[in-house]
Formats: structure tokens, C-alpha cells, sequence
């Protein structure tokens, strides 16, 4: 394996499959002559120019509704949002279109689209362009979500999301696009609907995605150092999720804490906590606790950031409370 940013393996996915496939497509806001607004798509202009890499006007609800009509006509089209909270934009097209038309149509006309971007807050980019909406659209059948925390996944759930033929959303997170980690070698795929159990553990089980992923490792340090061996799930897969792989997990440390950036009302966090103590509920010891972002909206301050997304600190405390 070899060690490569985040945005290069969402970079080496969309190469790859456009090269495998001539129906891929990508089109977006400064896509093509800059190279993308975080350079995940630096090269692919030159590579296979502009008839497949498309500089869109900036009208999200306009290059979303051209990438469903694309789709319906037998086409693979990426759609790239330069952040998922531009997406509300489009959301008549995501969730009335794009998530419909294949029930509507009793399943003759299949939408094999990617829609693509960042989420998340911490980058002083303030409080309407912070969101993470991955809650939100998992709400909604006929789409599936999924949040790439490391290179290897932004690659492998990409390169599945494209090859599938329901549309797909891979939110990804700004400050995870210069983090490097280790890739696979040669062709692979991540599948989608499958954790990743990051650390096995036998005193509580954190359920967690995308970059909050990196938070709860940081955190694991400290816990270590306590004599507190958890089990860290990389959920990965949002809609579909992969509920044996958490429910097991739970029934074997008989605790649980959830980390997530979406809203503490009817967040990730909440539906895992749901399904655990349904499933689940005869294996607890103790209260599952929730760790997410505050009930507000991101704050500009960075200092204020800081507290308002699940950090270091909140985490250790609630790991803390689940198992004393």
C-alpha cells in the first residue's frame, strides 16, 4: 500500500472509472479549467476533456436536474456540489426526481448518478455553508448516502457509487482532502452497506463516520492511556447502514457511544441510538450516549467552531460516563 491525500484518491476513482467507462461524465462549478474548488479534479480536463469534464453556470439545481435527464438516458454522470450545503439548491431535483423516478417508473428507468462534494463545519466558512446533511438525505428512499473518512474508502465507495445504478450521495469534508492514509494497490472496490471496524474493543463500542472518524482515533489515544479499550466502527455506509456489524459489536462490549457531526435532533446518532436499543436492548449496561454538534448554527469563530463539533473532549467524557 502507499500513502496518498484524500483528494487525489477521489481524484484516482473518477479517473479510473471515466477511463473504463466512456457514459462517465463529470460536470459541476470549476470542474474543468480550475482544476475543482479542491482540486479533485485536477488533470482530468486535459485527460479527457470538455465534453466530460464540464464546467457548469452556477446553478446547482440546474447541473442537478441536466445529471438526472442525463442518467434517465443511459448515461453515468458525477455531479460535483463545491460544498453539499449549496445541494438545498437542488433539493426538488435530489429528493423529488432523482430519489423517485425509479419507483415511478416500476423500475424501467434506472438514475446511475453520483452526486458529490464536502460537508461539515470547522473551516470558518460560517454558518450556511456548514452543514452536514447526510441525516437529512437518508430521510428520503431511493437514495443511498455514504461518508468516506480515509483516502482508501474516498476511493473505493466513489468507484462503487458510479458502477451503481440507484444515485448516490458521497459527501466527503473539506479538511479531509490533504489528510493522507494508506490506498490499495490496483483495482478495488469499497462496498457499499459495510462498516469498517477501525480498533476491535471489549469495553464500550463507538459507532462514528466520516471525519469525526479522525477525532475518535485522536480521543482513543487518551482512552488507551485509561485502560479503556473500545471498539471504533467506521460506519462508512449511512443509507444503506450496516446494522449487524453495530448490533454485534454492541452485544459483545454492552455499551455504546455514537460521534457524529449532524444535529442532535434526528441525526445519525439518533437512528443508530434507536436501532441499538431495539435490537439491542437486553445487552446494555448502560445509557447509550451521543456525541454531535451543538443545536446551533456554526458559528464563523474558530475557537467557537471548535465546541460546536464533536471534539477530543466531549468524547472522553462520554466515554467516561458509559463506562464508570
Amino acid at each position: 500500500m502507499s500513502k496518498i491525500a484524500y483528494r487525489d484518491a477521489v481524484r484516482d476513482a473518477m479517473s479510473e472509472e471515466m477511463a473504463r467507462d466512456s457514459r462517465v461524465f463529470l460536470i459541476g462549478e470549476e470542474v474543468a479549467q480550475y482544476n475543482g474548488a479542491y482540486k479533485c479534479s485536477k488533470g482530468l480536463l486535459d485527460k479527457f476533456g470538455p465534453d466530460r469534464v464540464i464546467d457548469s453556470p452556477i446553478s446547482e439545481a440546474g447541473f442537478a436536474g441536466l445529471a438526472i435527464g442525463a442518467a434517465m438516458y443511459g448515461l453515468r454522470p458525477i455531479a460535483e456540489f463545491m460544498t453539499f450545503s449549496f445541494s438545498f439548491v437542488a433539493f426538488d431535483q435530489i429528493v423529488n426526481n432523482a430519489a423517485q423516478i425509479r419507483y415511478m417508473s416500476g423500475g424501467q428507468i434506472k438514475i446511475p448518478l453520483v452526486f458529490r462534494g464536502n460537508s461539515g463545519g470547522g473551516h470558518q466558512i460560517g454558518a450556511t455553508h456548514s452543514h452536514a446533511p447526510e441525516a437529512i438525505y437518508s430521510s428520503f428512499p431511493g437514495l443511498k448516502v455514504v461518508v468516506p473518512a480515509f483516502a482508501a474508502d474516498a476511493k473505493g465507495l466513489l468507484k462503487s457509487a458510479i458502477r451503481d445504478d440507484n444515485p448516490v450521495l458521497v459527501i466527503e469534508n473539506e479538511a479531509l482532502y490533504g489528510r493522507e492514509s494508506e490506498v490499495p494497490e490496483g483495482e478495488y472496490l469499497t462496498p457499499i452497506g459495510k462498516a469498517n471496524v477501525l480498533q476491535p474493543g471489549t469495553d464500550l463500542t463507538i459507532v462514528t463516520h466520516g471525519r469525526s472518524c479522525w477525532t475518535v482515533l485522536e480521543a482513543n489515544q487518551e482512552l488507551l492511556k485509561m485502560g479503556i479499550r473500545a471498539e471504533i466502527i467506521d460506519l462508512r455506509s449511512i443509507k444503506p447502514l450496516d446494522w449487524p456489524t453495530v448490533f454485534a459489536s454492541v452485544r459483545k462490549t454492552h455499551r455504546l457511544v455514537c460521534v457524529d457531526e449532524t444535529k442532535p435532533f434526528a441525526g445519525v446518532s439518533s437512528q443508530v441510538a434507536a436501532e441499538v436499543q431495539r435490537a439491542c436492548f437486553d445487552h446494555l449496561d448502560a445509557p447509550i450516549l451521543r456525541v454531535t454538534s451543538v443545536e446551533a448554527p456554526m458559528p464563523f469563530s474558530s475557537a467557537l467552531e471548535d465546541e460546536c463539533i464533536p471534539n477530543v473532549a466531549r468524547i472522553i467524557e462520554a466515554v467516561k460516563q458509559v463506562v464508570a
